[in-house]
């Protein structure tokens, strides 16, 4: 496929799509396409499957991945209006009933320690969405103090001791308080650019998906497009990331790109290489075949590092 007719395919996606192609690819911002996606399509479909006491599945996070929170975070990502009142309504019910003694928010466990990896995921959809910032100052204290010694975080740091970041956690805690900065917040924020500063740092040590200590592939998992991401890592998750917080060019971004280059198809086109495991409300695409999602994604990343293709 031209550029053109990949930009047609695309358009021809669900609303959702369309809004960030023109965003992205064409530099318009469609306020009214972002206004339909509580409408029709995937974001109408996400919305239809709130029960009527404020939860989606069983509760906060029961179960993967029909729970509140990755309903939450997947709608966000649909780059859903910010003002949806259901969201807010939402965000407002978390935040009344589910934090934990460490001030973060407590999925589940009986140890009630919170979890920074869901506190990043929280973090990113609830200021995406303008949660007042008072609300948050506990969550942004918890995940501070997760901060590990080099430089990243693991949502096994406090559960269970763990001495090493985590991919997962820190690109997470990274989406969240990217999204708080752009939002305009706030309260500790120098501290939380420096978590972003270090926690980036971490990523591009490690090439995005090489041991420092072994050189080799840290899981081949990490190579694979799946979306959505849910809580996982991925090499095209991080670029897409990159490319959102405007962090500038890096020669160890550079294997990550080719590799991403080369799961391009004959057609220019990116397909859906996995899904994760877990009950949901509906498959936005099919895996092994060609993926909106990981193509517009894709796109843009190229875009932004002038990548030819």
């Amino acid at each position: 496929m031209s550029n053109s007719e990949i930009l047609n395919w695309l358009l021809k996606g669900d609303v959702s799509i369309q809004y960030q192609v023109h965003r992205d690819l064409l530099g318009s911002e469609k306020k009214k396409l972002q206004q339909q996606i509580e409408k029709k399509g995937w974001g109408a479909k996400f919305l239809s499957k709130r029960n009527p006491n404020g939860h989606w599945g069983q509760k906060f996070y029961q179960p993967k991945w029909t729970s509140t929170h990755y309903t939450l975070l997947d709608l966000r990502n649909l780059c859903i209006s910010p003002d949806n009142p259901i969201i807010k309504k939402s965000i407002d019910l978390i935040l009344s009933n589910e934090k934990g003694p460490d001030g973060g928010i407590l999925p589940i466990g009986l140890d009630q320690k919170c979890d920074v990896c869901l506190n990043g995921m929280f973090l990113n959809y609830a200021c995406y969405s303008k949660t007042s910032e008072k609300k948050l100052h506990s969550i942004i204290d918890f995940i501070l103090a997760q901060r590990m010694s080099d430089g990243g975080f693991n949502c096994r740091f406090n559960r269970f001791g763990a001495k090493h970041s985590s991919l997962h956690s820190s690109l997470s805690v990274l989406e969240g308080i990217t999204e708080y900065e752009n939002n305009g917040f706030k309260y500790r924020l120098d501290e939380l650019l420096e978590a972003k500063k270090s926690s980036i740092e971490f990523i591009l040590t490690h090439k995005l998906f090489i041991s420092d200590r072994t050189g080799e592939v840290i899981n081949k998992d990490f190579l694979k497009l799946s979306f959505p991401g849910r809580w996982h890592y991925d090499i095209l998750r991080a670029l897409d990331y990159f490319q959102y917080a405007k962090v500038d060019y890096d020669e160890r971004m550079q294997d990550a790109i080719e590799i991403l280059l080369k799961k391009r198809m004959k057609e220019n086109l990116w397909k859906l290489q996995a899904n994760h495991p877990g009950q949901i409300h509906f498959h936005m695409e099919q895996v092994g075949k060609s993926s909106r999602w990981n193509t517009l994604r894709a796109l843009r990343v190229l875009k932004y590092f002038n990548v030819s293709y």
